[in-house]
């Protein structure tokens, strides 16, 4: 698979995750007004849309590095606010049109910072760490759900599929073959992906149901671009061309950069607001 295929099925799952987004939303608020979050048709549609998503995730993480495929998945804050003005840019005020520019701008620098090559085997201690890791977030996760602090459960779901694209990562480190499947049952990474994939998707459908989708939202992006990012980076042998070191820091900053400020509210909501 040529690298330019797998940034088409990233930036394509970033599309999912966006109707995932919107979907979910929709569903969590109606279930404020009568069937429980779990039996709402839009909700279940969403969860469809996060499962094709993740697929597509999953492929494009076994060529490209967690950083670049993370990165690309966080421009889904950019689609969700075009989506919510009717996916016309005009329609935005000046700063959110700068923010989502800044956004795919960033994307796109990140993308092509990426070394799509992969080492042939991963250190001794990338699973252990990444184990236990997965361990104590598990153990956080019933503590930040009793707070229900909308956005603590937006970093807990962050976290939770940030671990989902480490492990993925981690997983068979070599070219996957038929004759490899059946081994795979025996890797306990596979059970992380399970368990962590979980987690993030009912800690965000949590914080969706009591917070707003936007900050939500830039919180989960934030926190699945630079964790684990930084994770592969260092544990994983995820590696930026020669040379593009600069320019990855640089589409990183300022693509979080763009998200933060489509988190902030609307100055002229405000002043109404206020008056």
């Amino acid at each position: 698979m040529t690298t330019l295929f797998a940034l088409l099925i990233a930036a394509t799952a970033m599309v999912g995750n966006t109707v995932a987004a919107l979907w979910e939303a929709r569903g969590s608020r109606l279930a404020k007004y009568g069937r429980p979050v779990w039996l709402q048709p839009w909700f279940l549609a969403g969860l469809l849309a996060d499962v094709v998503a993740w697929v597509l995730t999953v492929v494009a993480l076994r060529y490209l590095p967690v950083f670049a495929v993370q990165s690309i998945l966080a421009g889904a804050i950019a689609l969700t606010t075009l989506a919510d003005h009717g996916w016309n840019p005009w329609n935005l005020i000046r700063r959110d049109r700068w923010a989502v520019a800044a956004v795919l701008a960033g994307l796109v620098v990140v993308a092509a910072s990426a070394e799509p090559d992969r080492p042939d085997a991963l250190p001794p201690v990338a699973t252990p760490v990444l184990l236990v890791s997965f361990v104590v977030i598990l153990a956080a996760a019933p503590f930040v759900w009793r707070a229900g602090r909308p956005m603590l459960l937006a970093l807990l779901a962050g976290l939770g599929f940030g671990g989902t694209a480490l492990a993925v990562r981690a997983i068979h480190p070599g070219p996957l073959r038929w004759e490899t499947a059946g081994s795979l049952l025996l890797d306990p990474l596979v059970y992380g992906v399970v368990a962590m994939g979980v987690l993030g998707v009912l800690a965000f459908a949590r914080a969706l149901q009591d917070g707003a989708v936007g900050p939500a939202t830039a919180v989960l992006s934030v926190t699945e671009v630079v964790v684990p990012g930084l994770v592969g980076i260092a544990l994983l042998g995820d590696r930026i061309r020669p040379g593009w070191e600069g320019a990855a820091l640089a589409g990183v900053l300022v693509a979080l950069g763009g998200v933060v400020a489509l988190t902030r509210p609307d100055p002229e909501s405000v002043r109404r607001r206020v008056h």
